[in-house]
C-alpha cells in the first residue's frame, strides 16, 4: 500500500509537471515571436535629438500661438536632409529561435523531469530498504523521511531564488525549482501517511490535519512554482480523506476541511487565472457529495453545508464579473462560470433525492436556486447555469411525482393500508409552495431579463427557462396530485399560464428590435400554445392529449399567419411529430377502451380530429411558404387520414380487434379500395398544390394498393386457391374484393393521365384494373357453380364453356365502350381479353370440352371474331377513310 501511494503521487506529479511545462514552452515561443516582430520592443529613441518642448505657464488659460504638430517617430525633422535619414543604419529584427533539438530536449528537460521523479522515488525506496534491512527503527525512518522532504523543499526554494537573481536566462521547460519542490511535497505527504498507516504514530485526526497541511502548503507553493504544484496539491488535498479512515466518520469535520481546501484552490485559480484548476476542484468537490447516496436517509446538515459553501466560494471567486471573480468579456456566456454554479446546484439536488425530499434539503436547494438567479442576473457569464437550474428543478419535482405516486405501489393483491403518502401531507404543502416560488421566480426573471444584454444568447436562455420551468412544474404537480386523471383546477391553472405567456408574447412583439427578442418571443408563444394543450389534457379524459396536441399544432399554424414569428411554423411541425410518436406508442389511442362500436368509436376522434387539424394547419402554413414545416404537417395529415381509414376497416371487420394477426378477403379488398380512393383524391389535389408530399403520398398509396392486390387478392386471399367462404350469390365478398377495386383502379388511371404522369404509369394501373375485373368475372362464375367454397369439386364442361362465353362477352363490351368513348386504351384492353379467350379455347377447351360444348365454344368464338372484324372495317375504318371522288357519267 505504501509503495502504491508513493508511486501514484509521483506519477501524478510528473504528468502535471509535463503539462505545465508544455504550456510554458508554448508561451515562450509566442514571446519570442513577438520580440522578433517588434511587438514587445520598447519605442526606439529618435534618430536625432529632439528639441525641448517650450514651457507653458500654469496660469496661461490659452496658448497665444498654435503649436506645431509633432513629427511622427518614423520621420526626421525638416532640418535634417532626407538622404541623411535614409543613410542611418537600422537594426535588423532578431531571428526566431529554432525549435529545440533532440539533444536539447534530453539535456535540459527530460533529465530534469526524470531527476525529480527519481528523487521522490529515491526517498520512498530508501525508507523501504531500511525497513527490509532492519537498519533503522520506525521513528528514525519517519524522521529521515521528513528531513529528506525538508531538504528537497529547501533546495527547491534556494534554486528558485538563485534563478531569479541570476543573469543567465532560464531554459524553457527546465523548471528545476518546481520539480524539487514537487518531489519534496510528495515525500512529505508519503512520510506523514506512513507515520499514520504503517507505524500508528499519529491518530486519525492528527494524520488528517497533517496531510491537509501538506496539501495546503503545496497549493501555497504553487503561487511561486507554477501549475505543477497546484495540480499535485489539489489531488493530494481531496485524496487525503480517502487515506485516513475512521470507524465513526465525522462529516462535519470532513466538509469543513473540504471548504478550506476549496477556498484555497479557488483563490489560487483566481490569482493565477487557472481555469483548469477551478474545474478540477469543482469536479473533485462534487465527488464528495456522492457519500450522501449511501445513507438512507442521510443527515442533511453536513452535505448541505458542503454544497452551500462550495456554491458561495464559486460565486465569489470563479464566476466572471461577479464579486472577486475574473473580469468578464462583455456579455459572453462563460462555460466555467455557468458550470461552477450548476455543479453545486446539481449536488444540492442529489441531496434532495437521497433524503427523500426532506424539508431541510428542499430549502437548501431552493436557496441555491434563488442564488443562481441572482448571480446570473448580475453576471451574464453565468447565464448558462439558468438553463441547468431549470432542468434540475423539473427533474426534482418529476422524481417526486413518480416516487410518491401510489399507483406504482399497488401489489397484485390490492393496495395495503398505509402504503403511499397522503396528498395533504406536509411535504406536499412545502412542494406546492416551493413550486409556486420557482414558477414565479423563473417566469418573471425570464421576462424582465429581455433587453438587458447585448448577447442574444443570454435573453434566450432566460426566456427558455422562464417558459419551461412553469410548464414542467405544472405537469409534475398534476401527475403527483391529480394522478393523471381529469382535473378542472389544474386545467384552470394551465389556462392562466397560457394567458400569461400570451401577454408576454404581445408585449415583446411591440418592443423595438433587441438581441434575442425574436427567439424569446417565439418561446413565449410556444409556451402559450403548450399551456393550452395542457389545459385540454387536464380538463378532458384520457386519450384527449393526442387531440389537444393536434389542435395546438393547428393553432400554432394559425398564429403564424397573424404574428411574424418564424419559429411558430417549426413548432407546428414539432407538435405534429409528437402526435405521430404518440400513436406509435398506442395506435388505439385509449387502449382497450376503444370499444366495439363500428365507425363511431375512439379511432374516429383520435385520428379524425388530428387529421382535420393537420389539414387545416397545412392550409394556414401554405399561405406563407412551401418549406419543411409545411411538408411535415402535410405528411402528418395524410398519415392520420390513411391510418383512420385503415384502422376503422380493421375495427369493423374484426369486431373491434385492431391487433388481429391476419386479414381476410373482405378486409384486403376494402384496404385496396380505400388506398385507390385516397390516391385518386391526392392526384386531384396535386393538380392544385404541386406539393411533393402529395405527389409521393399518392405514389406510395398506389404501390400499396398494387402490392395488396397482387399478393393479397390474387394469391393469399384468393378463394380459388384457399379455403375462403364467399357468401351471397352476387352481392358478396367478391364484389368488395375485385369489382370495386377494379373500378377505382380504372378511375385512378384516368386521374393519373390528367396529372401528366408518364403514360406507362397510367397504363400499368389500367392493366391492373383489367386483371381485377377479369378475376371478378371468373370468380363469380366459380361461385355460381361451386357455392361458397370454391376449391371443392371438379370443373365440368358447362363451367368451362361459361368462362369462355363470359370472357368473350367482356371483351366485346370493352370494345363497344372503347368505340363509344373513342378510347384506344379500352379497345386495346378488349383485344387483350379476346386474345386471352382465343388462347383458352385452343389450349383448354379443345382438350377438356367434349360434345356440343366444344362445338359451341368454337362456333361462338368464330362468330364473334367475324363480327369484330366486320365492325372494324365498316365502322372504325369507314369513319376514318376519305370520301371517294364522284364518278362522271358517260353519255347523255
Amino acid at each position: 500500500m505504501f509503495e502504491l501511494v508513493a508511486l501514484s503521487v509521483a506519477v501524478v506529479a510528473l504528468i502535471i509537471a509535463r503539462k505545465a511545462m508544455d504550456q510554458a514552452a508554448a508561451l515562450k515561443t509566442r514571446l519570442d515571436a513577438l520580440e522578433a516582430t517588434g511587438g514587445w520592443r520598447a519605442t526606439p529613441p529618435p534618430l536625432v535629438p529632439e528639441a525641448p518642448a517650450p514651457a507653458i505657464a500654469p496660469e496661461s488659460p490659452t496658448l497665444t500661438e498654435p503649436a506645431e504638430p509633432a513629427a511622427p517617430l518614423h520621420q526626421a525633422p525638416p532640418s535634417i536632409p532626407e538622404d541623411t535619414v535614409a543613410a542611418a543604419p537600422t537594426m535588423p529584427p532578431p531571428m526566431p529561435r529554432d525549435a529545440p533539438g533532440f539533444e536539447e530536449r534530453v539535456g535540459t528537460r527530460w533529465v530534469v523531469w526524470l531527476g525529480g521523479l527519481t528523487l521522490a522515488l529515491g526517498g520512498f525506496f530508501m525508507v523501504r530498504y531500511s525497513i527490509d534491512a532492519g537498519l533503522l527503527g520506525p521513528g528514525v525512518r519517519i524522521l529521515l523521511g521528513g528531513a529528506f522532504a525538508l531538504a528537497l523543499l529547501i533546495a527547491g526554494e534556494w534554486t528558485r531564488r538563485q534563478e531569479s537573481t541570476s543573469a543567465i536566462a532560464v531554459l524553457p521547460m527546465a523548471n528545476i525549482p518546481a520539480i524539487l519542490t514537487a518531489a519534496g511535497t510528495a515525500v512529505a505527504f508519503g512520510t506523514a501517511y506512513a507515520a499514520y498507516a504503517l507505524y500508528d504514530f499519529l491518530a486519525p485526526a492528527s494524520a488528517f490535519i497533517l496531510l491537509g497541511l501538506v496539501a495546503l502548503g503545496t497549493l501555497a507553493a504553487a503561487l511561486l512554482h507554477g501549475p505543477m504544484l497546484a495540480g499535485l496539491g489539489i489531488v493530494a488535498a481531496f485524496g487525503t480523506p480517502l487515506l485516513v479512515s475512521s470507524e465513526k466518520p465525522d462529516f462535519w469535520a470532513l466538509y469543513i476541511y473540504l471548504a478550506v481546501v476549496t477556498a484555497a484552490s479557488f483563490g489560487l485559480a483566481r490569482a493565477r487565472l487557472w481555469s483548469w484548476l477551478a474545474v478540477t476542484t469543482i469536479a473533485l468537490a462534487l465527488v464528495w457529495i456522492l457519500p450522501v447516496l449511501k445513507f438512507d436517509p442521510p443527515n442533511v446538515g453536513p452535505y448541505a453545508f458542503h454544497a452551500v459553501a462550495g456554491f458561495a466560494l464559486a460565486a465569489m471567486l470563479v464566476v466572471c464579473g461577479f464579486l472577486f471573480g475574473p473580469p468578464a468579456e462583455d456579455d459572453r456566456v462563460e462555460p466555467v462560470s455557468s458550470g461552477a454554479l450548476a455543479a453545486y446546484l446539481f449536488g444540492a439536488m442529489l441531496i434532495v433525492l437521497a433524503s427523500f425530499h426532506a424539508d431541510a434539503a428542499i430549502v437548501v436547494f431552493a436557496v441555491l436556486t434563488a442564488a443562481t438567479l441572482v448571480v446570473a442576473w448580475r453576471a451574464p457569464a453565468a447565464a448558462g447555469a439558468i438553463a441547468l437550474a431549470a432542468a434540475f428543478v423539473a427533474l426534482m419535482f418529476l422524481e417526486w411525482a413518480v416516487r410518491a405516486n401510489p399507483d406504482m405501489l399497488v401489489l397484485p393483491g390490492g393496495p395495503l393500508p398505509g402504503i403511499g403518502p397522503s396528498p395533504v401531507e406536509s411535504s406536499v404543502s412545502l412542494h406546492l409552495t416551493t413550486a409556486a416560488l420557482f414558477a414565479g421566480a423563473f417566469g418573471l426573471a425570464g421576462f424582465f431579463a429581455q433587453g438587458r444584454s447585448t448577447n442574444a444568447l443570454v435573453p434566450v436562455i432566460w426566456s427558455g427557462a422562464g417558459v419551461f420551468t412553469p410548464l414542467a412544474l405544472l405537469i409534475a404537480l398534476y401527475a403527483r396530485i391529480a394522478r393523471l386523471d381529469q382535473s378542472i383546477p389544474f386545467a384552470i391553472l394551465a389556462v392562466l399560464l397560457a394567458v400569461a405567456f400570451a401577454a408576454a408574447t404581445e408585449i415583446l412583439t411591440r418592443r423595438d428590435t433587441r438581441p434575442g427578442l425574436v427567439a424569446s418571443t417565439a418561446l413565449y408563444a410556444t409556451g402559450a400554445l403548450a399551456a393550452l394543450a395542457l389545459a385540454l389534457t387536464f380538463a378532458l379524459d384520457k386519450g384527449w392529449l393526442t387531440i389537444a396536441l393536434a389542435l395546438t399544432s393547428m393553432g400554432a399554424a394559425w398564429v403564424s399567419t397573424q404574428r411574424p414569428i418564424p419559429f411558430l411554423r417549426v413548432l407546428s411541425s414539432i407538435l405534429a411529430g409528437i402526435v405521430v410518436l404518440r400513436i406509435g406508442y398506442e395506435p388505439r389511442i385509449v387502449g382497450s377502451a376503444v370499444g366495439t362500436t363500428p365507425i363511431f368509436n375512439w379511432l374516429l376522434w383520435g385520428y379524425g380530429i388530428p387529421a382535420l387539424s393537420f389539414w387545416v394547419g397545412s392550409i394556414f402554413l401554405r399561405r406563407q411558404a412551401d418549406d419543411k414545416s409545411l411538408r411535415s404537417v402535410e405528411a402528418a395529415a395524410i398519415l392520420f387520414t390513411v391510418l383512420l381509414v385503415f384502422l376503422e376497416i380493421r375495427h369493423v371487420v374484426n369486431g373491434g380487434d385492431v391487433y388481429r394477426a391476419s386479414a381476410g378477403l373482405t378486409e384486403t379488398g376494402l384496404q385496396v379500395s380505400a388506398s385507390l380512393a385516397m390516391a385518386i383524391g391526392l392526384e386531384r389535389l396535386l393538380l392544385r398544390s404541386g406539393s411533393i408530399v402529395h405527389n409521393i403520398s399518392a405514389i406510395l398509396l398506389t404501390l400499396f394498393a398494387g402490392a395488396a392486390a397482387v399478393f393479397g387478392l390474387l394469391f393469399l386471399d384468393n378463394p380459388y386457391i384457399w379455403r375462403v367462404v364467399v357468401g351471397g350469390e352476387f352481392i358478396n365478398e367478391l364484389l368488395l374484393g375485385y369489382a370495386i377495386p377494379a373500378i377505382l383502379a380504372l378511375l385512378l388511371s384516368y386521374a393519373v393521365a390528367a396529372g401528366r404522369r408518364p403514360a406507362a404509369y397510367g397504363n400499368t394501373i389500367a392493366a391492373g384494373a383489367l386483371v381485377l375485373a377479369l378475376a371478378y368475372v371468373s370468380l363469380e362464375i366459380r361461385r355460381l357453380y361451386h357455392g361458397p367454397v370454391m376449391i371443392s369439386g371438379p370443373t365440368y364442361d358447362v363451367e368451362q364453356y361459361t368462362y369462355s362465353i363470359a370472357w368473350l362477352a367482356f371483351g366485346v363490351l370493352l370494345l363497344i365502350v372503347g368505340i363509344a368513348v373513342n378510347s384506344q386504351r379500352a379497345r386495346l384492353a378488349s383485344a387483350a381479353v379476346i386474345a386471352l379467350t382465343i388462347a383458352k379455347v385452343f389450349l383448354i377447351d379443345l382438350s377438356t370440352l367434349t360434345g356440343v360444348y366444344r362445338a359451341l365454344s368454337f362456333m361462338g368464338l368464330g362468330l364473334v371474331l367475324v363480327a369484330i372484324g366486320w365492325f372494324y372495317q365498316k365502322v372504325l375504318f369507314r369513319k376514318n377513310a376519305a370520301p371517294a371522288a364522284p364518278v362522271a357519267q358517260v353519255g347523255g
